[in-house]
């Protein structure tokens, strides 16, 4: 396996405009729609030659928000900046930020569609 093997990831939604607003809010940055025949998916912004995987949000029939097992960690410059967006959002604080020593800091928190996300800095 090569390293940082992750390339892409989806965050299941049930209402897509609610939880696009919580991301755009959050992060403050604007999804770009990915057309699709068969499902919505609105990405994060990505630009290939750059470390990290990209992703996007995603509304498909018999795929509920909320009950996945995967953890998407988000990098910041400071966590706590966008824990506290998350709350103001509509989101739902699990964990706020604590340290993981020399790694850094994370907070956890639920957005809109129940869904928990990570969020990571190193200060």
């Amino acid at each position: 396996m090569k390293p940082n093997p992750v390339g892409w990831f989806e965050i299941y939604v049930d209402d897509m405009a609610r939880a696009k607003a919580f991301y755009e809010t959050v992060f403050q940055t604007t999804l770009e729609k990915l057309h699709s025949d068969a499902i919505e998916m609105w990405a994060f912004p990505m630009q290939p030659d750059l470390w990290g995987a990209a992703g996007s949000l995603v509304k498909m029939e018999g795929f509920s928000a909320g009950r996945n097992s995967t953890l998407v960690y988000f990098s910041c410059d400071d966590c706590a900046v966008e824990q506290a967006r998350a709350e103001k959002a509509g989101g739902q604080l699990q964990r706020g930020k604590f340290s993981i020593g020399q790694y850094g800091f994370i907070a956890l928190v639920l957005d809109t569609e129940g869904n928990m996300i990570g969020l990571h800095s190193m200060k």
